[in-house]
């Protein structure tokens, strides 16, 4: 099921809502949980029943192994070693789920090509949100092994992994900030603020979907597709294009998340920071996908030694740690290239030779940058890294290289601009084909112009959260919310589902 869905705004989340305030209400808090489960695993099956089977599976394994490590006494001189089994048994377990889903042609693939055998392949079709809920029980049996959390009751811990706002495309939370608001009956209750700004963080997300990606993607799905036709300019119109969609995609589906949590009066931690201000790498992997960063971070840069072992060791950590999240965005060399491009940017800013002009730097740099260019070249390097993570192969994404730096103009960009014809601006369209029908062209192109401007400026302004949960809901604003809620209604004819549904 999709939030930008007819089923999902008018019947789904309707029921949800009323059938979880209304049983808090009663003070029926435990039929409120397993309501709540019982829903959000309806939401997940909508997909296909099948991916029910697995979840339930993961999450069963998951608990099962939880309940194990509370059977032996703390103190006992079994404890250590209890528990040592448990964390390798917990990784095994979630890693060889997600290894077999996700990644097992990708290996038989590569086998066959490097050893000339003939292994065949599964085409196994990838569950829903797997990278998502795998890495979130991940998180939560590794510090049950290390004795840094309690077992938790079932319930409780299903509704934890199910929670349908963050269920198929993050964020990735932690059992720690989500487990305790279940189990805090002072939450149960129903508060008009927070619902209402939930409400308009929703309608904001929704809006960045079906207004902004969804159109961005018009030019970027045709483009990337004529890779070995473009020239130019219209790579740049192409790459500017995916990369506008991606951010509005992907933030607008993390939006709509922590709004669906806020009705709830549940928080849901942020996943985005306005990255596209950043002026470094660094900072960009501290503002985009917060909770993906927070989890390589906590389990795979730490324990590898972080920064505790020598400048180089946490070099090559920093390193390791782009590689593996290239690689769980897709079983594909395309996202290995594009999470290794990352690494090498991040370990030349972790160098500090170069450093932001005005910014507090750990360790002084030798030379300082103007933030304006600094933004530039963060902004560049970015886009041109999404040659990797678009493009199906990396001929292709080599491909896209050659054409930015090939000079050449074949006037390819009008056929780009043309995908934008669109309802909104049909009136338009049709008066000029009347008066000057020569000019339509012209119109997407000038539409196509506009869209970038606005998405630029978008960047720049405070985005969605700070202005839903850090300002006044004022009359005017409501009266906004309320026009976009009824342009993305309308615009829901054309349903489209979220880029990191396929992560």
């Amino acid at each position: 099921m999709l939030f930008n869905s007819y089923i999902f705004i008018f019947i789904f989340l309707p029921l949800t809502l009323l059938g979880w305030y209304g049983l808090n209400r009663l003070g029926r808090y435990s039929l409120a949980n397993i309501f709540l489960a019982g829903m959000s695993l309806w939401f997940y099956a909508y997909f296909n029943v099948y991916y029910l089977a697995i979840i339930l599976c993961s999450i069963g394994l998951n608990y099962l192994l939880s309940y194990l490590l509370t059977r032996v006494p703390e103190g006992s001189v079994h404890t250590k070693l209890w528990n040592r089994t448990g964390l390798f048994a917990g990784i095994i377990l979630n890693l060889g789920i997600l290894f077999y889903f996700k990644y097992y042609d990708f290996f038989i693939e590569n086998m066959n090509l490097a050893f000339h055998t003939d292994y065949t392949l599964k085409h196994i079709l990838l569950p829903l949100g797997i990278s998502f809920f795998t890495f979130q029980q991940l998180s939560f049996i590794i510090d049950r092994s290390l004795g840094k959390c309690e077992h938790y009751s079932l319930i409780n811990y299903v509704t934890f992994v199910t929670f349908f706002p963050q269920l198929i495309a993050g964020p990735i939370v932690l059992y720690k900030e989500m487990i305790p608001q279940f189990e805090d009956t002072s939450r149960r209750g129903f508060n008009a603020s927070s619902f209402s700004r939930g409400i308009c963080l929703f309608v904001l997300g929704l809006t960045k979907k079906v207004l902004l990606a969804d159109t961005f993607a018009l030019m970027a799905n045709y483009g990337f597709a004529q890779t070995f036709s473009l020239d130019s300019i219209s790579t740049v119109a192409v790459i500017l294009s995916y990369t506008f969609e991606l951010y509005f995609d992907f933030s607008g589906y993390s939006d709509m998340a922590i709004g669906l949590g806020r009705m709830f009066n549940i928080e849901l931690p942020v996943n985005f920071d306005s990255p596209y201000r950043a002026c470094t790498i660094k900072e960009f992997w501290q503002r985009w996908h917060i909770t993906l960063s927070r989890f390589f971070i906590t389990y795979v840069y730490i324990p590898l030694g972080g920064s505790r072992k020598g400048r180089m060791r946490m070099l090559l950590n920093t390193f390791i740690v782009f590689l593996l999240s290239g690689l769980w965005h897709g079983a594909a060399w395309t996202y290995v290239a594009w999470g290794a491009m990352h690494g090498l940017m991040v370990v030349w800013d972790s160098l500090g030779i170069i450093g932001i002009t005005g910014r507090n730097e750990k360790r002084p740099a030798r030379f300082h940058i103007p933030a304006w260019f600094g933004w530039i070249f963060t902004f560049t390097l970015f886009n041109m890294s999404l040659f990797f993570f678009r493009s199906t192969s990396m001929t292709a994404a080599l491909q896209l290289f050659k054409n930015l730096f090939s000079g050449s103009y074949t006037g390819k960009i009008f056929e780009i601009a043309a995908q934008l014809d669109i309802s909104e601006i049909y009136v338009i369209r049709q008066m000029l084909d009347m008066i000057a029908p020569g000019m339509i062209n012209y119109l997407y192109l000038i539409f196509m112009f506009l869209l970038f401007v606005l998405a630029f400026c978008l960047i720049f302004r405070p985005n969605a959260y700070e202005r839903t949960m850090r300002g006044e809901l004022t009359s005017r604003r409501c009266w906004i919310i309320s026009i976009l809620l009824i342009w993305c209604i309308v615009s829901l004819s054309q349903v489209s589902t979220f880029l990191y549904f396929n992560f």
